[in-house]
């Protein structure tokens, strides 16, 4: 019940957010707030750091996302063998570009046009950068934090899907090709997706009288 609760606030945590932020970007309430974050960001520029970021940037590119997914979906049908949860795995992963590439094309907003660090082209926001990494290692940690049995274990699972997570979303703004806001709306509009999933997941298991092995 209590994880239910928070998937519940998850969720609709995730969609007035992602709600409210849409409207502040199609009204514009953001570009101090996006100058401000882009500036101190970018001012951190330095060679090693450039090569650091677009290697995030090609970590959480969709090509890699699906070559790891492949990786996974081999890893959980035969090695943990839990099928179900594959299912769950590729409906977060595989539907977050489609679902990113439908509020793209909604928004139709504009990427930044200084101090570009590389060229891309395609709208801006929500970043499908940010979509890809929060949806892949959100649900990864959630599949693996399942099946770690020490909490050192799962204390270091949700550290690292953190950091990637946040590596990649920050590699895009150092490297101007997307505002703030994109960032924060990609991560809102995945992590309404991830908990929905995962929601009905949960809802699905109850049903087959399927429990957890881990609390």
């Amino acid at each position: 019940m209590k994880f239910n609760l928070r998937l519940f606030l998850a969720f609709f945590g995730s969609l007035v957010g992602f709600i409210l932020m849409s409207y502040l970007v199609r009204a514009d309430h953001l570009v101090l707030f996006d100058r401000a974050v882009i500036n101190r960001v970018q001012g951190l520029e330095a060679g090693w750091l450039t090569a650091a970021m677009k290697f995030f940037t090609f970590i959480g590119s969709t090509r890699v996302i699906v070559i790891l997914s492949i990786l996974i979906f081999f890893f959980l049908f035969y090695v943990l063998k839990h099928r179900l949860e594959i299912l769950v795995f590729l409906a977060v992963v595989f539907c977050t570009p489609i679902l990113n590439r439908l509020l793209k094309m909604y928004f139709h907003r504009a990427r930044p046009d200084f101090n570009r660090l590389i060229e891309i082209g395609g709208y801006s926001f929500p970043s499908g950068h940010a979509m890809n990494a929060f949806s892949f290692y959100s649900i990864l940690a959630f599949l693996l934090w399942r099946h770690v049995p020490t909490r050192l274990g799962r204390v270091a699972v949700i550290l690292f899907s953190s950091f990637m997570i946040v590596a990649i979303g920050i590699s895009r703004v150092y490297l101007g090709v997307h505002y703030p806001s994109d960032i924060i709306g990609g991560f809102l509009a995945s992590g309404l997706w991830v908990a929905a999933v995962i929601w009905f997941f949960q809802r699905y298991k109850e049903k087959l009288g399927i429990r957890d092995r881990t609390h």
